[in-house]
């Protein structure tokens, strides 16, 4: 408690409250003051409360303050569970109910601001249903629903901005950088624009070099389109070996068949797609429906016990029984002529199952063949992506494999070499090292003979002048390699380029070629794709009017056999009726006294007379409790009498008490002032 009166009371002391309160004076506070510093603390969240207290009853004050409360979502602390004592205590300005709401709101007054401000948007106006039921009223509610729909997403959207948004101080710092960065580059620039100028022939030297990086920029730009072509080529080539692969088929078809074989072949694949619709697809529907219908009627019967399941089984076992008996009875009654039916039923069935099995493997032979061709053409496709070319035969791997054991071979051989140079080259350096310091004696020697002779220097100054002759002689010579380098270079672009174009001529010419080639085959293939379409229109017309007259049969068979099942239940529920109006009357006619018993007529009977004994019961109940009805409310009026009485008897003794406890506490205050 003592923590949380001093978090008040540092920020009461900070902006923007300035109350200069210390834990002594913030404690002596009045009810009066601390419900006023409560309300500064809400105006400073929500401006609308910033009032004085006194210009307001307490129940205004409390009601604002409890509305303001709930908006914020505050909870009253478990020492305060009580709604009723927290708003008495709010209301009296109660210390234990006001200090923790200050700690509360002190805590998170940006967070309360904020909430407060979208509470003035957001809080939403209860509108009665009966209002609603005029139009203008529902209206302006939609209305007033998407206004506020847009001002969530308004919110959203510029508190996203506020907290992605760059500072104006990164922004600086950021064009400073580049502004120095654009300094560095303009001074490097003029650096080597000086540089240059000091060289002879340096425009003309610019200018070769500035058509060396175009016609390197064209030679890339000729790579690429070199690159590209390779692959268009590539897919040229592709599409051609496919258009030979069809173009083969389609001759082999043509020359090895003849109309009585394509109408053959025809034939077998309509007689395997009537197959399929007629017998196959309506079998396994049926099968599918069946299934179908067991299950909702397993769905729709309630939940089945151990005890039923049990009883189910041995129902089943009952009727396979039965089943197995009738099949014997059968079997010993049947004729000659039926054992001959029967084989025959048997060998129908076989062939039946195994055209069924051979039907199916034939479609999923036909799924994994297509299923595989779509994969080759996919590999082919990632072997031209990852090496530019197809993919390799056995002989071609076995030259490649060849090809790299003889690299392999020049490899190591190379690789000894270098061994070789390597430890050549640490013998030369080892030399050139003992060279140079015996060099260095001879200059140490050279400089004190010339001291000596009083010319020091002169070997120095004669050294200088060699090497700065030298240096011009290489440069000259660098010079006119650089230019002859150049103009060689440039001499090898053009030869590359005209050899480039000489060898691209054959390849457009067979291109070309192989275009009008590929324009013919397609052009056939189109005619051939016309005459299949006529055929397979003529083919699909008759498969649909087949199917439509499929489909008329399956729904006049489904509907005669709902009418046949209807027809069944309806007579066995007649059935049944019938059964039980013998029964009835057997049993109303009988001489035995307890078979008439278990007659309806008798059982309605007796339940109608208990009901009737009963009615007569409750009628004589009720008019005694009519009877009776008032002196006992006048009973239960004087016994809630006596209970107020006593309770206010009760409230009496404890006031009593109370005040004999202060006047004794006051006594022995007196007594104690006395006594000091």
């Amino acid at each position: 408690m003592g923590d949380q009166i001093q978090f008040i009371v540092e920020k009461l002391n900070q902006e923007p409250f300035r109350k200069n309160y210390n834990l002594i004076s913030f404690d002596s506070l009045e009810s009066l003051q601390l419900l006023q510093l409560l309300s500064d603390v809400l105006g400073e969240i929500d401006p609308k409360h910033a009032v004085d207290i006194r210009e307001e009853l307490p129940e205004q004050t409390a009601k604002r303050m409890l509305n303001l409360l709930g908006i914020l979502k505050y909870k009253p602390p478990g020492t305060v569970s009580d709604l009723s004592a927290f708003r008495q205590g709010l209301v009296t300005g109660s210390k234990p109910v006001i200090h923790p709401v200050l700690h509360w709101l002190l805590q998170r007054t940006n967070e309360l601001k904020k909430r407060a401000y979208l509470a003035r948007f957001l809080v939403k106006l209860e509108v009665p249903a009966e209002f609603l039921q005029d139009d203008t009223v529902a209206d302006f509610n939609k209305q007033y629903e998407e206004l506020m729909e847009a001002f969530k997403n308004l919110h959203k959207e510029h508190e996203q901005l506020k907290i992605s948004g760059l500072s104006t101080a990164e922004i600086r710092r950021d064009i400073s950088a580049m502004e120095e960065e654009k300094d560095q580059l303009a001074k490097r620039v003029e650096r080597l624009k000086k540089r240059v100028e000091t060289v002879q022939n340096h425009q003309r030297m610019l200018e070769i070099a500035r058509h060396l990086r175009l016609e390197k920029e064209r030679e890339e730009s000729l790579a690429q389109q070199k690159q590209e072509q390779k692959s268009q080529l590539f897919q040229a080539e592709q599409r051609l070996r496919r258009a030979q692969v069809q173009l083969k088929e389609m001759q082999h078809v043509v020359a090895d068949s003849k109309p009585e074989s394509l109408m053959k072949k025809l034939e077998e694949e309509i007689n395997f797609s009537s197959y399929l619709v007629t017998e196959k697809i309506p079998r396994e529907m049926e099968s599918k429906k069946t299934s179908v219908y067991f299950l909702q009627k397993v769905v729709a019967e309630p939940a089945m016990t151990q005890a039923d399941l049990t009883a189910l089984q041995s129902e089943i076992n009952e009727v396979n029984a039965q089943i197995n008996q009738l099949t014997e009875k059968r079997m010993i009654k049947c004729e000659p002529t039926d054992n001959k039916f029967s084989m025959y039923r048997q060998q129908a069935s076989i062939i039946s199952r195994k055209k069924e099995a051979k039907a199916e493997e034939l479609q999923a032979a036909k799924e994994e063949m297509s299923s595989l061709e779509r994969q080759m053409e996919q590999k082919s496709s990632q072997a031209h992506q990852l090496e530019g070319s197809e993919v390799l035969t056995d002989d071609e791997f076995k030259q490649y494999v060849s090809k790299l054991r003889s690299k392999n071979t020049f490899y190591k051989k190379k690789r000894l070499e270098i061994a070789e140079i390597t430890a050549e080259y640490g013998i030369l350096q080892r030399t050139e090292e003992l060279l140079r310091q015996r060099h260095e004696a001879t200059q140490q020697q050279l400089q004190a003979i010339e001291e000596k002779k009083g010319i020091s220097g002169y070997s120095y100054t004669q050294e200088e002048l060699e090497r700065v002759s030298a240096v011009k002689s290489e440069m000259d010579e660098v010079k006119g390699q650089t230019l002859d380098n150049m103009s060689e270079m440039v001499k090898k672009l053009n030869a590359m380029v005209a050899e480039k174009k000489a060898s691209l001529a054959p390849v457009i010419k067979e291109l070309r070629q192989l275009r009008q080639n590929c324009q013919e085959l397609t052009q056939e293939c189109d005619e051939k794709k016309i005459q299949y379409d006529s055929c397979a229109a003529g083919l699909e017309t008759n498969r649909s009017a087949l199917e439509q007259e499929v489909k008329r049969l399956l729904e006049e068979c489904a509907q005669e056999e709902s009418n046949y099942r209807y027809i069944n239940c309806m007579k066995r529920c007649l059935e049944i009726q019938l059964q039980r109006a013998k029964e009835e009357m057997k049993a109303y006619v009988s001489p035995d006294p307890q078979e008439r018993r278990r007659a309806v007529r008798e059982q309605y009977t007796r339940i109608i007379l208990e009901q009737e004994n009963l009615g007569k019961k409750l009628r004589e109940k009720q008019k005694v409790v009519r009877e009776s009805h008032g002196p006992n409310m006048k009973q239960m009026k004087m016994w809630q009498d006596f209970e107020q009485l006593m309770e206010c008897k009760r409230e009496c003794f404890l006031k009593q008490q109370n005040q004999a406890a202060i006047g004794q506490v006051i006594q022995e205050g007196g007594k104690d002032r006395l006594v000091l």
